[in-house]
């Protein structure tokens, strides 16, 4: 692997962990150093840190938090 590449991954330890995790990645940044685009995309996917990952995320908070309130207003009312 090139030695630029092998530096980048280093400053970013997550993309490391995912090449120990999913180590065809490595195989494919050896052949073609471009993918490194791809490579973070993919992490992204795969560590659930996209946009729509962080949307559903928060989504299923706020339903927590609300049938949460629902349930302490349904005993207030019963007491």
């Amino acid at each position: 692997m090139r030695k630029d590449i092998v530096d980048y991954l280093g400053q970013n330890p997550e993309l490391q962990r995912f090449i120990r995790e999913q180590p065809q990645w490595f195989r494919k940044l050896t052949r073609n150093p471009n993918e490194l685009k791809s490579l973070e995309v993919a992490a992204l996917h795969y560590y659930k840190k996209t946009i729509p990952h962080k949307v559903e995320k928060f989504t299923n908070g706020v339903q927590v938090a609300s049938m949460m309130m629902s349930m302490f207003q349904s005993m207030n009312s019963q007491s």
